[in-house]
């Protein structure tokens, strides 16, 4: 059920005697609602209206508006991102030709929230080496090449996720069910087997279908609470995990060894009150549990685009091509400019690709190491590094990927929120002749649609935690006052003004205007706004600010400066 143009969430207001429907999301005039609507909906509510010539109709009552799960649930339906399953019958694929792993110890690391289980993994330490299983739901023998449902997971390509809440690619009865890898049920996997040497060298990998039991179904906080004894665990599990942190301390080391690049960014959570408010936000701090899954699961991206790669077979890879040289050398005049130690620039036109994937690498590094000795710039310097880079994307051709400095990558991890990963999952098994299931026809078409699709979920992910953000600051105005004044870094610049981070997880927008005593331009180089009486703000700066304005239906914020004078005027929400 695509919204688009068709229908809008809005929120039902009274004006006079009449009762209209005020777009929420996107600016537009007041929609009078027909008489029927009026008494199907409550003032408050928000609704998804289809505009009618004189009146428009109700089609759906989301909820008040006053509670969040209310908005981020309109956030997905007005994005078109929730929308109706096609038709499907769930099979009950055959057991036969599957190696049975159900005496093995499994376990699942996942978000506390989470529902859809795509990935277990086992590990075994052995004479001389560690074994590695790495097993991931067989959504392929849920999801027929060419049915509509998989038409349509391929139109939809991925799932979209906001603050507790998902608009899945599958429907629940598989993403959280059939294909899910609960603990304590039968299920179906493929399975990468690595055999890894004393020095956590990689052997050859074993791929096959599989029927696994997990055992445990862990969080990210609870497996970082045992491995930093601070809760106990079976000792199998305890064991197991500690092998495990081994293993991925290796990985990791030697993947940076190669040249990938170490550009950590923590992922935002929310924890809301129940009553339909946000309670708080914090950004992720689970490194090593993170890791844990982080770095077998590109072990095991690896291993199955290598196999695919070395045989010629077309698949959907994940490419992320080298930065240009170009790119690189503005990379380093914009970090020197804000005295952030670098490799000295190349001179022009002396720098190979090759090359140019080497030095990024060392800029990160010496970011990383510049951020962590003085403190400045811990969300502005690395930021600056990722934008010089090309974006990753979806390619049926090979091309590498030179964040990981992988000579073959591709997702097969995630196949329950991905589609690029169920065609990576058919390419495999057709290869080893476990599968009959033909790719589709034209993969650089879904190529480009998974890609495209990716971009903007991203964005709709971006805004959601915008709207979470701005309803918690709202709720701490409320018990601080609104004169609160908040420590941050300046992270962005534009020519009307600039970006901050503040109170650790907020944002919010300062205008240039409101800087006061000068008249402020943005630098040539983007990192400083320049005034013409000698002020200057550069990208990493401290910055004392206070809250002008809270939009909680778009999720912006404007700033002013600590101890400017409030302007009087309304707030919109």
């Amino acid at each position: 059920m695509s919204q688009g143009a068709e229908t809008v969430v809005a929120e039902v207001i009274r004006r006079g005697k009449l009762v209209y429907a005020e777009p929420y999301f996107t600016p537009g005039l007041p929609l009078l609602l027909e008489q029927r609507a009026r008494s199907e909906v409550n003032l408050g509510d928000l609704v998804v209206a289809r505009p009618g010539r004189k009146r428009s109709r109700v089609e759906r009552v989301l909820g008040p508006a006053s509670r969040i799960e209310t908005v981020l649930e309109g956030l997905l339906v007005e994005s078109g991102r929730r929308r109706d399953f096609e038709p499907y019958e769930l099979p009950s694929p055959p057991l036969e030709d599957r190696v049975d792993l159900r005496d093995l110890l499994t376990f699942t690391i996942d978000p506390e929230t989470a529902e859809d289980f795509d990935d277990a993994i086992s590990v075994c330490a052995e004479e001389g080496g560690v074994r590695v299983f790495v097993h991931i739901a067989d959504v392929s023998a849920y999801l027929p090449s060419g049915a509509p449902l998989d038409y349509g997971a391929a139109e939809r390509a991925l799932s979209t996720y906001v603050p507790g809440n998902v608009a899945p690619m599958l429907p629940p009865e598989l993403s959280e069910n059939a294909c899910s890898l609960r603990p304590n049920q039968d299920r179906l996997c493929v399975t990468t087997e690595l055999l890894l040497d004393g020095e956590y060298r990689r052997g050859e990998p074993r791929f096959y279908r599989s029927l696994i039991r997990s055992g445990a179904r862990l969080s990210y906080g609870q497996v970082e609470r045992i491995l930093s004894g601070k809760e106990n665990a079976e000792p199998e599990l305890a064991a197991a995990l500690e092998l495990t942190g081994r293993v991925s301390s290796a990985l990791r080391r030697h993947r940076f060894a190669r040249g990938a690049l170490r550009i950590e960014r923590p992922e935002l959570e929310f924890a809301f009150d129940g009553e339909g408010g946000v309670a708080r936000a914090w950004f992720q701090t689970e490194p090593r549990a993170h890791a844990l899954i982080e770095d077998l699961m590109i072990l095991a991206n690896e291993a199955v685009a290598g196999l695919l790669a070395e045989r010629g077979r077309e698949a959907l890879y994940r490419v992320h091509e080298r930065p240009d040289p170009q790119s690189l050398t503005a990379l380093i005049a914009k970090l020197a400019a804000l005295e952030v130690p670098t490799p000295p620039a190349p001179e022009e036109g002396s720098l190979s690709p090759q090359e140019a994937e080497l030095l990024v690498a060392h800029i990160a590094e010496s970011v990383n190491e510049y951020v962590a000795q003085t403190g400045r710039g811990r969300e502005a310097f690395p930021t600056l590094v990722l934008r010089a880079l090309k974006q990753a994307r979806y390619d049926p051709r090979n091309l590498g990927h030179s964040g990981l400095a992988s000579r073959a990558y591709c997702h097969f991890t995630s196949p329950i929120r991905r589609y690029p990963d169920v065609v990576c999952h058919r390419a495999l098994l057709h290869e080893l002749g476990l599968s009959d299931d033909a790719l589709p026809g034209d993969l650089e078409t879904i190529a480009e649609h998974s890609s495209i699709t990716e971009r903007a979920a991203a964005k709709i992910e971006f805004r959601a935690d915008e709207i979470c953000l701005a309803w918690l600051l709202t709720r701490r105005q409320r018990a601080e006052g609104l004169d609160e004044r908040f420590a941050g870094e300046i992270i962005g610049l534009i020519d009307s003004g600039l970006f901050v981070r503040f109170g650790q997880v907020f944002e919010g927008f300062l205008p240039a205007r409101r800087l006061g005593g000068d008249y402020f331009q943005l630098d040539l180089l983007g990192t400083a706004l320049e005034g013409r009486r000698g002020g200057r703000r550069r990208l990493g700066d401290e910055i004392e600010v206070e809250v002008e304005r809270i939009e909680r239906h778009s999720g912006k914020v404007e700033l002013r400066p600590a101890g400017s004078q409030r302007p009087r005027r309304g707030t919109r929400r």
